[in-house]
């Protein structure tokens, strides 16, 4: 189930005010709760260690892009495999577990989701271990951006003997 949360902080009558605003402009939209301190802080905290998709073994996908691009990003990735999807940073930041059967075709959907839909950063934080010998973990660097990876790479370990290939293949 679907659930929105939004934390407001600040001095007591400030944040009344604003509570009292937003119950008033989100009323047709559904049931609006407002959570204690305890269970908010619990639910912060799920939210933190993405609660969500803990205990599971499929591919987990860490993107970031812009806030307004987050949603279209995992519909466009949803339109080709199974997934499911948590946001976080209004949208920026789209934790996304893809169908394990997917492997490379998974990497492949969310990279072009992202480079579809302006552009961002898509992080593979976990998979099975088929899945992470053949996907990069990090996003491709840009060409410019590889080259100059590679020589601070050898201004520091010209005999490349501290964690090889270990953020990017060849570096």
């Amino acid at each position: 189930e679907a659930t929105t949360l939004l934390r407001l902080e600040g001095f007591g009558p400030s944040v009344a005010a604003r509570t009292a605003a937003l119950r008033d402009l989100l009323a047709e939209h559904g049931e609006i709760g407002e959570l204690d301190r305890g269970t908010s802080l619990d639910r912060w905290l799920a939210v933190r260690d993405v609660a969500p998709f803990q205990g599971d073994d499929v591919p987990l996908w860490r993107i970031s892009v812009a806030p307004s691009a987050g949603p279209a990003v995992a519909a466009s990735v949803a339109a080709h495999l199974a997934v499911r999807v948590f946001y976080d940073w209004s949208g920026g930041l789209v934790w996304l577990a893809v169908d394990d059967a997917a492997g490379d075709a998974g990497a492949v959907a969310v990279r072009s989701a992202v480079a579809a839909n302006g552009g961002g950063h898509a992080t593979l934080m976990r998979a099975p271990e088929a899945v992470r010998a053949t996907v990069d973990v990090f996003q491709p660097q840009q060409a410019a951006v590889a080259a100059l990876s590679r020589r601070v790479k050898d201004g520091f370990d010209p005999r490349r003997i501290l964690n090889p290939g270990r953020m990017y293949a060849g570096v």
